[in-house]
């Protein structure tokens, strides 16, 4: 019976080992793909930085042109009416002229 219990007691000490080998082994695992992620999250932050900065300016420039053509559209807009009636006038001239 005693060589029974070392035996068992060589046998568990043997899959402790294994247990702790393995252990060992996925924690190694572990701390990589963890020191990865933190490099990937990094890089990622640091990629949308740049995208927010050239959306930030490209959304100034969609505001300047924006206010651009709303300055051309009110200049039109208020030149039009005098446009529009000095052509109807050279028409009339026009027409009169040939009577």
């Amino acid at each position: 019976m005693a060589m029974n219990i070392e035996a068992e007691i060589r046998d568990l000490k043997r899959r402790v080992g294994e247990l702790e080998g393995s252990f060992g082994f996925l924690s190694r695992q572990v701390q990589t793909v963890h020191k990865d992620l933190l490099e990937f999250e990094a890089r990622t932050e640091k990629r949308f930085e740049q995208v927010d900065k050239r959306f930030d300016s490209l959304d100034q420039k969609v505001d300047a042109l924006d206010r651009k053509i709303d300055t051309k559209i009110d200049g039109l807009a208020k030149s039009l009416p005098g446009i529009v009636g000095d052509a109807v006038r050279e028409a009339n001239l026009d027409r009169d002229k040939r009577r």
